[in-house]
């Protein structure tokens, strides 16, 4: 019932109107126009607590791929990728609740980041009423997208998921053994004023995030990223993280293997699942191979792909993401 494609060379874009798909397990070249990098707008939604903002790509006329980012990360995350998708493809890509431009949780509330975001996607498809919807996700993003898919089996048509299986996977053991700091430093950030938290020249900014990032991403990548990932403060004179801070503290709500495994069995759609390599180093990396295994036992079709990259990479190196995409998106 699944495939599995190993990418070891990269594709190379034709033009910027046109792009040929990898030959794989016998299938032919296709060749797309694409969206290309002017082709969104802003995207905002009312919530309980405030707005959801994002971008749209391509038509609003047509109900768009779902598109969610990684764990502090934003929706341009997919700036660098949208543009290599099909012209004929709309994709909504939000920034989660405390990330980008949207709305932070108020006072008193966690984030309980899977669960949450979860029903953020329940609340726009029922808001919209779309039907059979494609769901794309990074990391955090391809988390809650397995969660969704699993949740809802015979209301998603297609998932993809780069360089996350399911729901980052802790032990027991280390649970029980943080969520005391992890409620402390919740608290903490909570209390913090705005006068109290770092601020940074632009320069300092995009240093400081691509060191964090450990080599994950390049500079090119943080500054798409920082232009919705940090706000200007006029009256200090440099920039703060627009994220909450307090998702930073994502420790409560994780789940167990055995939980994963059994949200896996519930999944009925087409799955792509795109591996980078070395991409993300996993706490219990033998989890990632037991979901795809899972999967394909269960869902309607499983495409296994491992292309060279970092775990940001269809931020970094998208031109070797988007022909997979591309391909699995034009099969019927």
């Amino acid at each position: 019932m699944g495939q599995t494609r190993v990418a070891n060379t990269t594709t190379t874009l034709s033009s910027s109107a046109s792009m040929s798909s990898p030959k794989t397990n016998g299938q032919v070249d296709v060749e797309e126009p694409l969206l290309g990098e002017n082709s969104w707008e802003e995207f905002s939604i009312d919530v309980p607590w405030g707005t959801v903002e994002g971008k749209w790509w391509g038509s609003r006329e047509q109900q768009p791929i779902i598109a969610l980012h990684g764990w502090q990360d934003n929706c341009g995350s997919f700036d660098r990728l949208c543009p290599l998708l099909p012209r004929n493809t709309s994709i909504l890509a939000i920034d989660l609740p405390g990330h980008g431009k949207s709305s932070h949780y108020p006072q008193g509330m966690q984030y309980f980041i899977f669960w949450d975001g979860i029903c953020l996607i329940r609340r726009i498809v029922r808001k919209y009423n779309w039907k059979n919807v494609t769901l794309l996700g990074h990391s955090l993003g391809g988390a809650l997208t397995f969660m969704y898919a699993a949740s809802f089996p015979d209301e998603v048509n297609k998932l993809i998921n780069i360089d996350i299986a399911g729901p980052t996977v802790r032990g027991v053991q280390r649970m029980a053994e943080g969520t005391g700091k992890a409620l402390d430093k919740f608290l903490d950030y909570e209390t913090l004023p705005e006068t109290k938290q770092p601020c940074y020249s632009y320069d300092e900014m995009i240093k400081l995030v691509l060191d964090a990032y450990d080599g994950s991403v390049d500079e090119t990548s943080v500054r798409v990223l920082m232009k919705r990932g940090m706000r200007h403060n006029p009256s200090r004179d440099g920039y703060l993280f627009a994220r909450d801070l307090r998702l930073k503290v994502s420790l409560l709500g994780m789940f167990t293997a055995e939980q994963t495994m059994a949200y896996a069995r519930q999944i009925r759609c087409r799955v792509l699942n795109i591996r980078g390599t070395p991409g993300m180093k996993f706490e219990t990396p033998q989890v990632y191979a037991d979901v795809i295994a899972t999967l394909k036992e269960h869902a309607s079709k499983v495409v296994y792909v491992e292309v060279p990259g970092t775990h940001h990479l269809h931020l970094v190196t998208p031109e070797r993401v988007a022909p997979h995409i591309n391909q699995f998106l034009l099969e019927p």
